[in-house]
């Protein structure tokens, strides 16, 4: 078996794995806050970073236009000038806390993607959005790290390796976004 059948057929088990009852209630989650017209925060380092800007886009442009009910999110990645401001000036751990300090209210829902689960600025930025009332997801590889047991919600891609587990985190957040654009919402 090649590198390639092997990466596949480990990707797929990690897929089989994810919790889609967790997935399903990410998506009411969602519908909640956008029928409240309440705020959504999605944040992450890397590769989650890319993958907190992907969904977003996803959801502002795909989920959103040209519908009645449109979505209010916000990726927390994606003002360089505001992340290297605050981790120029105050430190790195507040890159995304600050920002939730700025807009977040009670009721809005905040997106933490964490490979290991273990990042202290999205750790942060969660507790942030505890203090201010908001709801949590976590998305999460390996075992989950802290956030995991930190967040309202966690969706859960148990493999240890970075590449499959941010291949999963994508797949969910399109779960999720094409949930609301090929099917309205309903899982």
């Amino acid at each position: 078996m090649s590198y390639l059948d092997t990466y596949r057929e480990q990707l797929q088990r990690t897929i089989a794995s994810l919790d889609l009852d967790a997935v399903h209630r990410a998506v009411q989650i969602l519908r909640d806050v956008r029928e409240r017209d309440g705020l959504i925060f999605v944040c992450g380092n890397g590769g989650s970073a890319a993958t907190a800007s992907h969904f977003v886009t996803d959801i502002v442009k795909g989920a959103s236009f040209q519908r009645e009910k449109r979505f209010r999110i916000l990726a927390l990645t994606d003002s360089a000038t505001t992340m290297t401001a605050y981790a120029n000036d105050v430190s790195y751990d507040a890159v995304f806390a600050e920002q939730l300090r700025n807009f977040a209210g009670p009721g809005d829902v905040l997106i933490a993607i964490s490979g290991s689960g273990n990042s202290p600025n999205v750790l942060k930025a969660v507790e942030t959005a505890r203090e201010y009332g908001c709801l949590t997801i976590g998305i999460t590889g390996r075992d989950g790290g802290k956030l995991r047991s930190m967040v309202n919600l966690n969706i859960h891609a148990p493999d240890p390796h970075m590449g499959r587990i941010e291949d999963a985190h994508m797949i969910v957040c399109h779960m999720i976004a094409y949930s609301f654009m090929d099917a309205g919402g309903e899982c």
